[in-house]
């Protein structure tokens, strides 16, 4: 079996003026299906750059990057879309909903782009809801749910194309620490259920609910450590 992700030496540089920011310095990196991983670090550590290169939002500069066994560097713009499309899940910070449609119309959206016919895609999008607990309120538009609420729905929407990988990118960044603790242990649920999770973090707190925790600074790997997961 290969890994979902696999990283060879991964460099990346940004022109800034006349300036050259190595945003990532030799990365090498292997995450296996199945596993629960949080990508530590400080502000400008490079893990966001990094969690932009897994989810081919972002291209190396140098190095060889491989997802599920495909060469990333070896696709073209419309092959990554695809990939993004069928491959991965993506939650942020900031739940990036449509505000005047329904949860259940929400979760639908990656469907309606993959071209799912209309009745598979609401059978799809409420097991998704139901998946997160949501179910009852498919019909609710944005404003009409809680902060937690609207990270389900963005995660069940993560869900719904049945990825390899979800990425989550700071997922309770904008909730209190009692609806942040729900949201880790559905990503725990989750993930006993076998889906990969790559995780990103400042928080120790929140990086204690994974199986893993990659630390960065200044672009490099600086440590990768195996811990027990706290249960929520």
């Amino acid at each position: 079996m290969h890994p979902v992700i696999r990283m060879e030496g991964v460099h990346k540089v940004y022109a800034s003026g006349d300036q050259r920011v190595h945003a990532l310095r030799n990365v090498s990196l292997e995450i296996q299906a199945g596993e629960f991983v949080a990508l530590m670090g400080a502000s400008g550590s490079g893990k966001s750059t990094l969690m932009n290169v897994i989810g081919c939002l972002d291209r190396p500069t140098a190095g060889r990057y491989l997802i599920d066994g495909v060469d990333a560097g070896s696709l073209d713009k419309d092959a990554r879309a695809d990939l993004r499309l069928h491959k991965l899940g993506f939650v942020f910070q900031a739940f990036n909903l449509l505000p005047r449609t329904s949860a259940q119309e929400n979760v639908e959206l990656p469907l309606l782009y993959m071209g799912t016919p209309a009745q598979e895609r609401v059978r799809r999008a409420r097991a998704a809801l139901n998946a997160v607990g949501l179910a009852h309120r498919a019909s609710n538009q944005p404003n009409q749910l809680s902060g937690g609420q609207q990270q389900r729905v963005a995660i069940a929407r993560a869900l719904v194309t049945r990825p390899s990988l979800i990425l989550a990118d700071e997922p309770t960044g904008n909730l209190d620490t009692a609806t942040s603790d729900e949201i880790m242990a559905l990503f725990q649920r989750l993930n006993g259920a076998g889906i990969t999770i790559v995780l990103v973090t400042h928080e120790p707190d929140i990086a204690q609910f994974a199986n893993r925790v990659v630390t960065m600074r200044d672009g490099r790997i600086v440590q990768d450590t195996l811990q027990t997961q706290e249960v929520a």
